[in-house]
């Protein structure tokens, strides 16, 4: 298992409960792309990125079947509950964050 310690405060500032085993999959699932700053955070005004969020891990990673408005609110609702990170949000808790809002933690923990 990937090691989530790093990212676990972060998460439980945002996150209702938190879930080390679905953080552990985020984790392994990003690997090589935490070891670079840039490509760690989450830029919000950044249209690509959020469009490659959209397609890479809502729907291929988390498996959702909802369409491009409602995936779009979801990642608009994740980016206004991280404003206060500013320019830092870790990709980690975003993403985690995005499987909670879409009820898909414990399917990715599990």
């Amino acid at each position: 298992m990937a090691d989530a310690s790093a990212y676990a405060e972060n998460i439980k500032k945002y996150a209702k409960n938190y879930n080390k085993a679905a953080a552990e999959k985020i984790v392994g699932h990003l690997g090589i792309a935490l070891r670079n700053k840039d490509s760690s955070i989450v830029a919000c005004s950044d249209d690509g990125e959020l469009d490659r969020i959209r397609e890479k891990w809502c729907r291929t990673k988390l498996g959702l079947a909802h369409n491009q408005k409602e995936l779009d609110a979801g990642i608009q609702a994740i980016c206004e509950v991280m404003k206060a990170e500013g320019g830092q949000k870790s990709r980690v808790t975003f993403y985690y964050l995005l499987a909670e809002h879409f009820g898909k933690l414990e399917a990715l923990a599990g």
